[in-house]
C-alpha cells in the first residue's frame, strides 16, 4: 500500500505578505510544492491530498494545482474557521478569521486518508532522503498500526536570517520520540541562538533536534487527534490566538501510551518561505540544485 502525502497549505502566511504556498521559485514558475510533491512521488508515495482555503482555490489551481494532478494522483480539501465546529462554536468565535492550526487541518482531510500518511507544510523544504526514509516506513505499517514515525532535523541548520521561527523542540529516547516542547519564538541574538519560552529568555547550542512538521502516522493516530481536538476546544476555541498544533497533539499520543513515534533523522539544510526576502534565498537554492543535477531542469513532463 502506497502512502499519501497531506500537505499543509491553508496558512494565512503573515509574516510572508501573501499566498506563499504558490509563490513561484522555479526556472518554469515551479513553486516550492512542486519540488516537494517530486521528491514524494520519486520516494513511493501514491497520492498527494491538499488542505487549502477557499478564498486561494482558483489562484492554487491556476499555478500549482492543475500541474501537480497531470503528473500525481492529487485532490484537496477546504480548511476554514467554521470547520468542524458546531453552529453554537461558530457563533462564539465570530471574531476569529483564521482557522485553527495544524491538528484542525489534518482533521479536515480525514475522509480523504484511507491509508498511512505523511503530513508536511506547504512552506517548508525538506529534501529527498526524508521523503525516501518516511514513505519506506510508511509502506511498511498496517492502517492500524500504533507505530508511528517522524523526521527531525538539527535546529541549527533550520534557522533564519530574517526573523524568527516556531520549532518543536524533540526529546529521543531509544530511537523514540520521547516528548516535544513547541518554541515558537527561536532567533538568532548575534551569533547565538535564542528561543524565548514562558516570557523567559534562554540560549540553544544549535544541535537540538526538531520538529517541521514532518510526521507519519497510521489513520489510527486520528483517534488520539480526536482528543486533542475536544480536550483543546474546551478553552482554546476561546484564546484570540490559539492553536491546535500538529507537534504537540502528536507527542500527547506517546504521553497518553496510546502509541510510539519513530524517531528518523535528518542533516538537510532547511529553506523555507517565512518571510519576504526569504524567496531569493529560496530561487538560490532551488537554482543550485538544479545546476548540480539533483533536480532536472524541467520538473515536469506535462
Amino acid at each position: 500500500m502506497k502512502p499519501t502525502l497531506l500537505v499543509l497549505a491553508a496558512g494565512m502566511g503573515s509574516r510572508y505578505g501573501g499566498v506563499k504556498q504558490i509563490d513561484a521559485v522555479g526556472k518554469n514558475g515551479e513553486c516550492l510544492l512542486d519540488f516537494a510533491n517530486y521528491d514524494a512521488k520519486a520516494s513511493g508515495f501514491g497520492k498527494v491530498v491538499f488542505i487549502i482555503r477557499k478564498d486561494i482555490e482558483k489562484d492554487f489551481r491556476e499555478r500549482l494545482f492543475d500541474r501537480i494532478a497531470a503528473n500525481f494522483d492529487a485532490e484537496y480539501v477546504f480548511q476554514s474557521r467554521e470547520s468542524l465546529l458546531t453552529d453554537e462554536e461558530i457563533s462564539k468565535t465570530s471574531e476569529r478569521q483564521k482557522p485553527w492550526g495544524t491538528v484542525h487541518a489534518v482533521l479536515c482531510a480525514r475522509e480523504k486518508i484511507h491509508e498511512p500518511f505523511a503530513v508536511i507544510n506547504s512552506d517548508d523544504y525538506y529534501g529527498r532522503e526524508a521523503f525516501k526514509t518516511l514513505g519506506d516506513y510508511l509502506s511498511s505499517i498496517s492502517n492500524d498500526s500504533t507505530e508511528h514515525a517522524m523526521v527531525g532535523y538539527v535546529l541549527g541548520k533550520t534557522m533564519s536570517k530574517s526573523g524568527s521561527v516556531s520549532r518543536g523542540v524533540c526529546s529521543v529516547k531509544d530511537g523514540l520520540l520521547d516528548g516535544i516542547v513547541e518554541n515558537t519564538k527561536i532567533y538568532y541574538e548575534g551569533s547565538k541562538i535564542i528561543t524565548e519560552l514562558d516570557g523567559k529568555k534562554s540560549e540553544f547550542t544549535g544541535n537540538e533536534w526538531v520538529s517541521m512538521n514532518l510526521f507519519g502516522f497510521s489513520p489510527k493516530a486520528f483517534e488520539g487527534f480526536d482528543v486533542y481536538w475536544e480536550n483543546f476546544k474546551k478553552t482554546g476555541l476561546y484564546t484570540p490566538k490559539q492553536e491546535a498544533l500538529l507537534p504537540v497533539a502528536a507527542s500527547e499520543i506517546v504521553k497518553r501510551g496510546e502509541g510510539v513515534i519513530k524517531f528518523f533523522s535528518s542533516t538537510e539544510s532547511w529553506f523555507g518561505m517565512t518571510y519576504p526576502q526569504d524567496r531569493e534565498i529560496v530561487k538560490e537554492e532551488i537554482a543550485a540544485k538544479i545546476a548540480s543535477g539533483y533536480y532536472p531542469a524541467k520538473l515536469w513532463e506535462k
